[in-house]
């Protein structure tokens, strides 16, 4: 497996970036759901809701892939 310049295996540091982002961007789903409702949007906020369930549907998938890979490879390559 091929180290990237952060010196984690890419495939790896891909899934975690996307985990990350997927998670970081539900947090945010509940105001945007929240800001629709309250703008009588159902439409919006049933849109904003199908969003957050896919991101979380891709935060667990990346987690499973991430065990599937196991330890190999899951700390930065030695200097």
């Amino acid at each position: 497996m091929s180290n990237g310049e952060t010196g984690f295996d890419d495939v790896k540091f891909d899934l975690i970036s996307v985990q990350y982002h997927s998670l970081k961007a539900g947090h945010n789903y509940g105001q945007y759901i929240r800001d629709a409702e309250d703008a009588g949007n159902d439409d919006i906020a049933g849109f904003f809701r199908r969003v957050m369930q896919e991101d979380s549907e891709r935060a667990a998938q990346c987690h499973d892939f991430l065990k599937q890979l196991g330890d190999e490879n899951t700390g930065p390559a030695p200097s």
